[in-house]
């Protein structure tokens, strides 16, 4: 992205355990609700049942037998986005629209089945492949909207949402697109439940990000879709931003598979990028949405940083009222964070209630009112990886 240049907003939708629409998502973590229980849509074998964040199999968008539940989180949330943004498929047509969505497991990892039938030495039955090819979220997304601009699934584990997103607002930038459809989905399945049992990082009880009893995540599911376009096709369209996309950082530690590195150093190179790329001073950052899983070393190194690079700004996790939805994490809480600069105000980082005198720093107990027209949402995830959004406050509500 260049310097100081920002890309317009026009649209954002989200989908997640806290509600079905960004409004209500909001909604209910002002009113410190948690949609938390145990998993419905699969089974396990694991003598502790560990909870999870979960959107209702009954939801309506999510009928299609043919597509896997994150392909239709995906364009569910795309949906709600360009109709908000005051789009539709005609005119998207007469566009140059491109089409970047984040996600890590998505859809891949739903076919047991099949897997289990071709390491047997069997011939199983090639339509759950053929289910899964059709499922892929970006592709998904540009056929139904017929687009024949760029369309790119980012795959780059928890901060896939939030690269997705940067990258997007890079193709505005570059004059590729007019518009971009960009954001995350991800869905739960069974191989993720247990692969981060396995990992020893999952809570049995609903997780509580930077207390001092944090033992872990929890996981969830759900989508968000930000409609990003450019400063020509708004003025054309008439139509006010909701929100920026200020500017993007994004860093490896090059450390460890799973482990941030101890002295943050990638995830301070992330926000420099960011704050710099945006023309935005650490003292103009409102709050930041911290990427704030729950488990021991993330919550750690987060909070250092926090307090060495924005020492005395609000933070809070969202987590505890959605999970961690991996690659769709960095997008809803991208949505979340735009939402909260309108409101004015961010919510509590539910779980928290002890503050751990081995952090530096603590989230917000309580909800709490903001003054300012900018703030930080950040991602961390498995390989290192470390992206940053600095996210401006449109002037239309979301």
């Amino acid at each position: 992205m260049i310097q100081g240049k920002h890309i317009a907003v026009s649209g954002i939708e989200c989908i997640c355990a806290a509600g079905l629409n960004l409004k209500d998502c909001v909604d209910s973590m002002f009113s410190n609700i948690r949609n938390v229980a145990t998993p419905s849509g699969f089974s396990s074998n694991h003598k502790t049942v560990y909870p999870v964040f979960e959107i209702p199999g009954s939801s309506p968008f999510l009928q299609n037998p043919q597509i896997f539940k994150t392909g239709q989180l995906a364009l569910e949330a795309a949906h709600g986005a360009v109709k908000k943004a005051g789009l539709d498929k005609k005119n998207l047509q007469q566009k140059r629209v491109g089409v970047c969505i984040g996600t890590t497991v998505g859809s891949s990892l739903n076919n047991e089945k099949f897997y289990q039938e071709y390491r047997s030495g069997k011939d199983p039955d090639m339509a759950p492949i053929k289910r899964f090819l059709r499922s892929n979220p970006a592709d998904l997304i540009a056929r139904e909207y017929n687009l024949s601009g760029p369309c790119q699934t980012i795959v780059n584990a928890c901060s896939s949402g939030t690269d997705a997103i940067g990258i997007g607002a890079s193709w505005i930038q570059a004059g590729i697109c007019d518009v971009v459809i960009a954001g995350g989905a991800d869905e739960l399945c069974r191989v993720t439940y247990n692969g981060f049992i396995s990992l020893l990082i999952v809570d049995s009880s609903p997780c509580r990000p930077f207390d001092v009893s944090r033992a872990g995540l929890n996981l969830g599911e759900g989508a968000a879709i930000f409609v990003l376009e450019s400063e020509k096709s708004l003025t054309e369209r008439k139509i006010a931003p909701s929100a920026f996309i200020c500017g993007y950082g994004s860093s490896s530690d090059a450390y460890h598979l799973t482990a941030p590195k101890p002295d943050g150093a990638g995830l301070k190179r992330a926000i420099t990028d960011a704050l710099e790329e945006s023309g935005v001073f650490a003292s103009d950052i409102a709050f930041v949405n911290a990427h704030g899983t729950g488990t021991e070393n993330n919550d750690r190194v987060e909070s250092m940083v926090l307090d060495l690079m924005l020492n005395g700004v609000p933070f809070h996790s969202t987590k505890g009222y959605t999970g961690h939805t991996l690659g769709a994490s960095g997008a809803i809480e991208a949505a979340f964070t735009s939402a909260f600069l309108v409101a004015g105000k961010i919510p509590s980082s539910i779980g928290f209630s002890k503050k751990d005198p081995e952090l530096h720093s603590s989230p917000q107990a309580e909800n709490k009112q903001i003054d300012g027209n900018f703030a930080i949402s950040e991602s961390l995830a498995f390989g290192g990886n470390n992206s940053v959004l600095v996210i401006g406050r449109g002037s239309e509500p979301l």
